[in-house]
């Protein structure tokens, strides 16, 4: 087993009816919010209803930047990074699935930088500050809710590049499984893919000795290969959604991975698909 550091401080507040503990977590970090938000499917479902009465009740200053893409732009980046200096910002509030939670990580990191948004991703490495980030959690699947990690698309360059900051961590994580009671049949399926290619990316590796790893790993696996059938039979299914919720958290923070070398392959691979097709990751 490689030497690691495993330092993950996202406080997660996991099950269902947690959201009015969504302004004690504001406050911490101050009044100005932006909203991030994707297609209006948290609209459909009445998220948005519940959070901005969350928010309004809180005396919340809102922002809302809608309309990120199932592949975040560069584009969304710096209109989000734009209108966190334009309205001093305090705290970034990104409900959606992993596509929200990433594009929301750069932007709070671009605020924050004299890098044009682009130039930090391409740096794939950013160590400067950034805007506190929150997350309400609608889709399982990317384990952006509690790791470093953000994907970021370029559609002029062709180019669909990660890049990684400590500041980048989530401070605080809501995961109920509920919201993803409305997710489609193929973006479940989607979903439970994504968690799985994390966990076999690092599963498959050369490093030895890493008996801890390998069986976490083994373990959630199993956990996907049970509930992704009876979340597709039954979308409802509260345990269902539950563990594959939490296993699309712990497959990518780090837990499986740390100790571990690996090349991730497929990943690489699919972000040159992306940047040229704009698929589904």
């Amino acid at each position: 087993m490689n030497n690691f550091t495993f330092h993950v401080t996202t406080d997660i507040r996991f099950g269902k009816d947690r959201l009015n503990e969504l302004p004690e977590v504001l406050n911490t970090f101050g009044k100005n919010v932006l909203l991030v938000y994707g297609g209006g499917s948290i609209k459909k479902n009445g998220l948005y209803d519940a959070v901005m009465a969350q928010l309004t009740a809180n005396g919340n200053q809102v922002t809302e930047l809608t309309g990120v893409d199932p592949n975040p732009r560069i584009e969304t980046v710096r209109q989000g990074a734009a209108l966190c200096r334009s309205e001093k910002i305090d705290v970034i509030l990104a409900v959606g699935g992993g596509s929200v939670i990433d594009c929301s990580k750069v932007i709070a990191g671009a605020a924050c930088s004299e890098q044009e948004p682009w130039d930090l991703v391409l740096s794939r490495s950013y160590q400067g500050p950034a805007i506190p980030l929150v997350t309400i959690l609608t889709l399982a699947a990317t384990g952006s809710e509690m790791n470093r990690g953000a994907v970021i698309s370029n559609l002029e360059t062709k180019q669909k590049l990660g890049v990684h900051g400590p500041e980048f961590l989530p401070k605080v994580s809501f995961l109920d499984p509920t919201t993803t009671f409305s997710v489609s049949r193929y973006q479940t399926a989607a979903g439970s893919a994504d968690i799985m290619s994390h966990l076999i990316e690092n599963y498959f590796s050369k490093t030895e000795g890493t008996d801890v790893q390998d069986g976490v790993a083994e373990g959630l696996l199993k956990a996907v290969i049970k509930n992704l059938p009876i979340a597709l039979k039954d979308p409802t299914d509260y345990d269902a959604r539950a563990n594959l919720m939490w296993a699309s958290t712990l497959a990518l923070n780090g837990l499986t991975g740390s100790g571990k070398g690996g090349a991730w392959s497929c990943h690489a691979m699919e972000h040159e698909l992306s940047a040229f097709y704009d698929i589904t990751h």
